[in-house]
């Protein structure tokens, strides 16, 4: 293993990416060669969730390693406090050079001004990416806060500020966040516009299960959705062969992520904010030094344990007041004073106030009937509404919740999500059972539910 005093640390980081466009992943278009690459010689995370399910939010907490209640981003439109330490300014202090491109969805007007972009030293980004670009109009505001139009296709071009910023600050470490829109919708067309002759190469070929169940929007965006996935796995590639034509490709840790997936409108009325692992599963991998073994790590993990696992992996303390844990003593083999979680905990805002636990087997949720996400991050109290056996029904067509055959299992995670609310630092909730259904074939045993 090459290791180094002090490596590079970059992050490739797309906007609404399910899991299962990955080839690593079952996907068998083709659409990710090079992040399948990456995870199969690197650190493949195979069970990894985002812990909020919306762009401002999943931001939020990547950005400060705390959950949206909080640092008071529950919701899209919320700034990010100032006072909270951001992994641009622990990385800063460490003596790194910082630089974000692209999309940054944390503040509340745009140009963003330089008090509100979490102590990043280059700035080359636009608040909204999606309102302040199309597809074949990239438009971001650098430094000055002057506009600047870069050519290309809007992946293609991020991807060249990258590799020049790469290039430019290649003498001493660097820190870069690069966050892409794609494979996100374009708002003003409610549309996925793929790269020129992209789209056509995608449409009516395979669909994951629970869209080809569910329908939605799927046959309408799904050419698109993909061709937008290829196009920045094309881009990833880019990436990895500037840092290996510069020699830094065994100095420099990428990651590999997104802030969460996208269900086509099968769920609710628009395109993620539910529990369902549609929305809230991602591909996820590094490289690099320290992940550079060909490892596939098993644990679920959540976005929240990555900014702990970047400080950990470069030699920085990670801050106590972070709310998720690094994985790198699991990369070690050195283990830890406390046993490896079993569930992932997920927030849910602005379409409801939802809250849920994900286990290997199981996935729980529960609703705050008649309160606008909106308006408030929380409930006192919520109703159970989903409840599935993910070895059964890994897609989750057969919602189990309600029934007396699953109501030992129901409460049982519902003890477990009480929990893990109380750790994120929420108050313990009353969470009334759903209304009862007769029915179910089998009765779960006492060790299942535990699963």
């Amino acid at each position: 293993m090459t290791t180094v005093s002090k490596p590079n640390v970059l992050i490739f980081f797309t906007d609404q990416q399910r899991w299962d466009t990955t080839g690593i992943h079952g996907n068998p278009l083709g659409l990710t060669p090079n992040f399948d690459r990456m995870a199969a010689y690197g650190t493949h995370l195979e069970h990894s969730f985002t812990c909020q399910p919306v762009c401002g939010p999943a931001r939020s907490s990547l950005q400060t390693g705390v959950y949206g209640t909080t640092s008071g981003c529950y919701k899209n439109g919320i700034p990010l406090p100032e006072h909270l330490g951001t992994l641009g300014q622990y990385f800063g202090q460490a003596g790194y050079q910082t630089g974000y491109i692209g999309k940054w969805h944390l503040a509340d007007e745009e140009p963003v001004p330089a008090a509100k972009r979490g102590g990043y030293d280059y700035w080359l980004a636009s608040n909204v990416l999606e309102f302040s670009s199309d597809s074949y109009r990239t438009v971001m505001y650098d430094n000055d806060s002057n506009p600047v139009r870069l050519p290309g296709y809007r992946v293609d071009a991020l991807t060249d500020a990258a590799i020049r910023y790469i290039d430019n600050h290649r003498e001493n470490p660097f820190f870069l966040f690069v966050s892409y829109l794609e494979p996100h919708h374009q708002n003003h067309i409610d549309d996925y516009p793929a790269p020129v002759g992209y789209r056509e190469q995608y449409g009516g070929r395979w669909i994951p299960p629970d869209l080809a169940a569910l329908g939605g929007t799927v046959h309408q965006h799904i050419g698109g959705y993909y061709g937008m996935v290829k196009r920045l796995d094309e881009a990833l590639g880019r990436v990895l062969d500037a840092l290996k034509s510069l020699e830094l490709d065994e100095q420099t840790i990428v990651l590999f992520t997104s802030d969460h997936g996208n269900h086509f409108k099968t769920r609710n009325e628009e395109y993620k904010r539910s529990c369902h692992d549609s929305s809230i599963r991602v591909p996820t991998a590094f490289s690099g030094p320290g992940f550079s073994e060909g490892r596939k790590l098993r644990q679920l993990v959540s976005l929240i344990d990555l900014p702990p696992t970047l400080l950990d992996a470069a030699g920085i303390k990670v801050p106590a007041q972070m709310q998720g844990n690094s994985i790198m003593p699991l990369l070690n083999g050195a283990g830890s004073s406390q046993p490896w979680q079993e569930e992932v905990f997920v927030q849910i805002s602005e379409s409801s106030i939802a809250r849920a636990i994900r286990t290997r087997k199981w996935k729980y949720c529960v609703v705050a009937e008649g309160k606008d996400g909106n308006a408030q991050a929380g409930s006192e109290e919520y109703i159970e509404a989903y409840l599935y056996d993910l070895d059964a029904d890994p897609y989750e067509l057969t919602n189990l919740i309600g029934l007396d055959s699953h109501r030992e299992a129901a409460d049982i995670l519902q003890a477990r999500l009480q929990h893990r609310m109380a750790a994120a630092g929420e108050s313990v909730p009353i969470i009334r059972p759903a209304p009862a259904v007769p029915g179910g074939q089998r009765h779960v045993s006492l060790q299942e539910a535990r699963s």
